[in-house]
C-alpha cells in the first residue's frame, strides 16, 4: 500500500473550500477508556515526512509525528466517555467524539475528510467519507496520529489509577493479560460494560451474587 497524499485536499480546494480537515478516530476496539477523536487542518506545504495511518507507525515515531504535526497544523482532540459508549453505542460514540473534535476548532472548518464509510450526523458543514482514509489522505494520517497518542498517553495515565490490567501497554485492548486481569482483579470505572467479555464477567458476578 503506497503513503497517503493530498489527492482529497487538493479535490476539496478545488471546489472552492478553504479550511479543510481530516478526522479520524480510535479506540473502538479497546475494552477499557473512552473512544478519542482528532480534527487536524494540516498546512499541508508544511507537512511532515512520513505521515501514515497510525497502526502503521512505531510508537516513538508517532510522538516525533505528533510534535511535527502540531508545528504545522491546528488540532483539537476530543473524547466520548465510557458511560457515552455504554448508553449509545460504540459507533455513535465515535461519531460523537468526532463532532466534538470539529466543533472544538477555531476558526472553524468549511470542509471535512473523515475515515470511514459512514458521516456522523450533525456535522456543522460539507464533508466527505474516505474509507481507509488514514492510509489514503494526509489530514486523515494526522488526524489518526494525534488521536492515537492522546489516547495512549491516557491509558498510561489510567493504568497508573488501576494497575494490573496493562493498559499502559495494551491501551485498553482485550489482550490475554488483560482478560486475565479482568478475572482476577474485576471491572473498574473505566471498562465498558457493553463489550461482551466485561458484560460476561459483570453477568456472572450477579449469578453469584444472586
Amino acid at each position: 500500500m503506497g503513503q497517503p497524499d493530498d489527492s482529497f485536499e487538493r479535490a476539496a480546494r478545488a471546489e472552492g473550500y478553504l479550511r479543510i480537515a481530516g478526522v479520524d478516530e480510535v479506540g473502538r476496539g479497546p475494552l477499557a477508556g473512552p473512544v478519542t477523536a482528532a480534527a487536524v487542518v494540516l498546512d499541508i506545504v508544511r507537512a511532515p515526512e512520513g505521515l501514515n495511518d497510525s497502526k502503521l507507525l512505531t510508537a516513538p515515531r508517532r510522538i516525533a509525528l505528533e510534535a511535527e504535526i502540531r508545528a504545522c497544523a491546528e488540532v483539537a482532540v476530543a473524547h466520548a466517555t465510557v458511560e457515552e459508549i455504554d448508553r449509545l453505542n460504540i459507533l455513535a460514540a465515535s461519531h460523537l467524539a468526532m463532532c466534538r473534535a470539529v466543533a472544538a476548532l477555531d476558526p472553524a472548518p468549511d470542509f471535512l475528510l473523515i475515515d470511514g464509510h459512514i458521516l456522523p450526523a450533525d456535522l456543522p458543514c460539507a464533508a466527505r467519507a474516505i474509507v481507509k482514509g488514514d492510509g489514503l489522505c494526509l489530514s486523515i494520517a494526522a488526524a489518526s496520529i494525534m488521536a492515537k497518542c492522546c489516547r495512549d498517553a491516557l491509558m498510561v495515565e489510567l493504568a497508573q489509577q488501576h494497575p494490573g490490567y496493562g493498559w499502559e501497554t495494551n491501551a485498553g485492548y482485550g489482550s490475554k493479560s488483560h482478560r486475565d486481569a479482568l478475572l482476577n482483579l474485576g471491572v473498574t470505572p473505566h471498562h465498558r460494560r457493553s463489550f461482551k467479555p466485561v458484560h460476561n464477567i459483570l453477568y456472572q458476578e450477579e449469578l453469584v451474587s444472586d
